[in-house]
């Protein structure tokens, strides 16, 4: 009986994964460098928001992010 039985087909193998977690970490770290910022008196305006972190790094950390997650899928197995 246990030859008739076949191990589960998985759509990815576990480098892929691997790496799809790593590019959703990536995305969920450009997102908290991009929180914050906010003022606590409505009438004042803070400049924080337009600082070099929030404008320019955090965005980019998320499209690298997306660049793996997109690189995690397309990844062919070394079996193929």
């Amino acid at each position: 009986m246990k030859n008739n039985e076949q191990k589960p087909d998985f759509l990815f193998e576990k480098a892929n994964y691997k790496t799809l977690m790593i590019g959703i970490a990536v995305i969920v770290l450009g997102f908290i460098l991009m929180s914050g910022g906010g003022s606590d008196d409505q009438k004042v305006f803070n400049e924080d928001v337009f600082n070099f972190r929030r404008i320019r790094l955090a965005p980019t950390i998320v499209l690298i992010g997306f660049g793996i997650t997109i690189f995690s899928i397309f990844k062919k197995s070394k079996a193929e």
